[in-house]
């Protein structure tokens, strides 16, 4: 059996038999030509050097697969991955309740399936709250870490539509792990919909009120003195508007991490918000500076881990070796000078699925599409994502887009001073270097007006 990881974490255990199941139904369903290859059948027992061939050789699949816009956000490779969660995890399909979190503390229980994938979860949990269909694809479920003194939790991941959020949490065995329900888009002017509603209001509230207590959104003593003055007359609708006003109102705060910017070993707080990484960075030299990266300037980016390898013997080494995970970025720093910047952290997915889930509502701003489009319409009874554009979304596992989206090649006549590498034309499935990237196509270069 292999195992496949997500962030990190065992997701699930599949045979390779089950994999070329898959496989052929894709074929069946999408067509040969759009399927990569898959490796081969032997009739000889494997060597171990064929073994972990094979394994390299599956890995690559499933992210050529993934990375495919069409079959990675397929139906049939998001329930393969949940039936083999459900099978690995060995939890059988019964009733359950389920807590899920407010960022206020307050717990919603719900009734579920252990086999209700996370878009069920969602609504199940916007219908105990009395939240109108139109406004449930506002908000999405993350999986926190608590904070041992019961501080803030750090944010583990968003929880996609190929897991099962009931059997993703208990196969953690670990009570600091818990379901929070939070909004999900980046645009502060979304919040106008949100609040038309009472219980969006109350929700985006007490979004707010909380992240200020954590101090993830910056207040000086004047603006702390009307914000109270607002909470004692529960005027939410202006606490909200003025907290708008806020430095890094709708952002997400990161746990400390190392970076490699301005120079290596630097620690950092990121967040992430306002179509743009904030960078708090503290240098050798003790001084804090600040600074920003725009997503729109980030030509690719991707999530790489590494298993250090243990000293001495096999076996030695005490428990588990930590996976260390980077995201690392090209950006456009002037004119025609593009750098890699390199943050490592434990969070690094996370911060990937914010990049990605930027990018996408910036494209669907740019089409004039409305994130409202994304709201799912019941059909027989089962629920269904709407047919029209999606702003959040985030495909499996390493979440990014195909980093061969025709966009991408346009660019090499903007920057003609600046070498772009292979990915920008590359469309196999085979080329590495696609499968490596997250190519951004909400890319733009800099004119000389900008500078």
């Amino acid at each position: 059996a292999y195992n496949i990881h997500v962030n990190g974490v065992l997701h699930c255990r599949v045979r390779y038999s089950q994999l070329l199941g898959l496989h052929e139904q894709l074929r069946k369903e999408y067509g040969a030509n759009v399927v990569p290859a898959f490796p081969p059948k032997k009739i000889f027992t494997l060597t171990p050097a064929e073994v972990e061939q094979r394994r390299e050789q599956l890995e690559k699949y499933m992210q050529a697969v993934r990375q495919d816009p069409m079959l990675g956000g397929s139906e049939t490779f998001n329930s393969f991955l949940r039936k083999a969660q459900q099978e690995t995890q060995q939890i059988p399909t019964e009733e359950v309740v389920l807590e899920v979190l407010l960022s206020n503390g307050q717990k919603v229980k719900v009734t579920i399936l252990t086999s209700d994938q996370t878009e069920d979860v969602l609504e199940a949990v916007a219908s105990k709250l009395d939240l109108p269909d139109d406004l449930v694809g506002y908000f999405s479920l993350f999986l926190v870490r608590e904070a041992k003194d019961g501080g803030a939790f750090s944010f583990v991941r968003k929880l996609q539509e190929f897991e099962l959020p009931y059997v993703s949490v208990t196969s953690l065995h670990n009570s600091e792990f818990r379901i929070i329900l939070r909004k999900s888009y980046w645009d502060s002017s979304y919040d106008d919909d949100v609040m038309e509603h009472r219980v969006g209001l109350n929700l985006l509230y007490a979004q707010t009120v909380s992240d200020i207590e954590h101090g993830w959104i910056v207040v000086n003593k004047e603006q702390h003195r009307q914000l109270k003055s607002l909470q004692e007359k529960v005027s939410k609708k202006e606490f909200i508007r003025l907290a708008q006003t806020l430095k890094y109102y709708g952002y997400l705060k990161f746990d400390p991490c190392v970076t490699d910017f301005p120079e290596k070993g630097c620690h950092v707080v990121v967040s992430a918000g306002n179509n743009e990484l904030n960078f708090q960075v503290r240098l050798p030299s003790e001084q804090i500076k600040e600074g920003s990266f725009k997503v729109t300037r980030m030509r690719c980016w991707r999530v790489t881990s590494s298993v250090p390898m243990s000293n001495g013997p096999s076996g030695s080494s005490p428990g588990k070796s930590e996976v260390k995970l980077e995201l690392a970025f090209e950006y456009l720093m002037s004119k025609d000078r593009l750098q890699w910047v390199t943050i490592t952290s434990p969070q690094a997915i996370m911060l990937s699925i914010c990049l990605q889930s930027m990018v996408d509502e910036l494209m669907v701003k740019k089409s004039g599409g409305s994130i409202r489009k994304m709201f799912r319409r019941r059909a027989n009874g089962a629920l269904r994502r709407s047919d029209s554009q999606q702003a959040v979304k985030s495909p499996p596992l390493l979440d990014s887009p195909d980093a061969s989206r025709e966009p991408m090649a346009k660019l090499s006549s903007k920057l003609t001073s600046v070498s772009l590498r292979g990915i920008s034309h590359s469309s196999s499935a085979n080329d590495v270097g696609a499968n490596d990237f997250h190519g951004n196509y909400a890319f733009e270069g800099i004119g000389d007006e900008d500078l």
